[in-house]
């Protein structure tokens, strides 16, 4: 019973691999091609009512590859980004040209070390408005450094886009998370 149950449960996730880049990263659907000026791409994300997110990856990034495989395709987490979040890709070692908040033009490989960034994947979550002279690290309300299981990302995505990091309350990240897996209680523990 227990294998028909795996089975049943394999077949029901999506079957197919993420997209490569030219560049060696995964291509999502929801992510953003942009000229990397961060500043614009806030307005952009604003506009269209969405937080704006900075997706840190590498080519031939283990992590990068089970995220793009395993957690981002599934339609509940990919329909929640693609709702919510204005999502732009960075290369730990790209060269392609980024302005930060503050102004600075660096290529993705030096906004990646101002941002103190050193794994992949790693998503800097910023707030809709960004003080004057801010970094985007700075500025960066969230940060998820790694992989996480779907319930995790979603979870994570969820607590930033209700802005649950502005309330008031006990409720870091980590015990909303423990809430949310008690309320879905289906028995995992990711």
């Amino acid at each position: 019973m227990k294998r028909l149950l795996m089975v049943i449960c394999l077949l029901a996730m999506p079957a197919f691999a993420a997209d490569l880049g030219d560049d060696g990263l995964h291509k999502a659907d929801w992510m953003r091609d942009t000229f990397k000026d961060l500043r614009e791409d806030l307005e952009e994300a604003n506009a269209e009512g969405k937080r704006l997110a900075l997706m840190v990856e590498q080519r031939g990034c283990i992590y990068c590859t089970k995220m793009h495989e395993e957690v981002f395709p599934r339609e509940d987490v990919a329909s929640y980004i693609r709702d919510n979040f204005f999502v732009v890709q960075i290369n730990l070692h790209g060269d392609t040209e980024v302005t930060d908040f503050d102004g600075e033009v660096l290529t993705e490989k030096q906004a990646a070390r101002k941002w103190g960034l050193l794994f992949t994947p790693s998503i800097l979550f910023l707030p809709q408005t960004v003080e004057e002279g801010a970094t985007a690290q700075s500025a960066a309300v969230a940060l998820m450094p790694g992989a996480f299981g779907p319930g995790t990302t979603l979870d994570m995505f969820t607590w930033v886009n209700e802005e649950r990091y502005a309330l008031e309350t006990e409720e870091d990240f980590q015990r909303y998370h423990a809430r949310r897996i008690q309320e879905r209680a289906d028995g995992s523990f990711d």
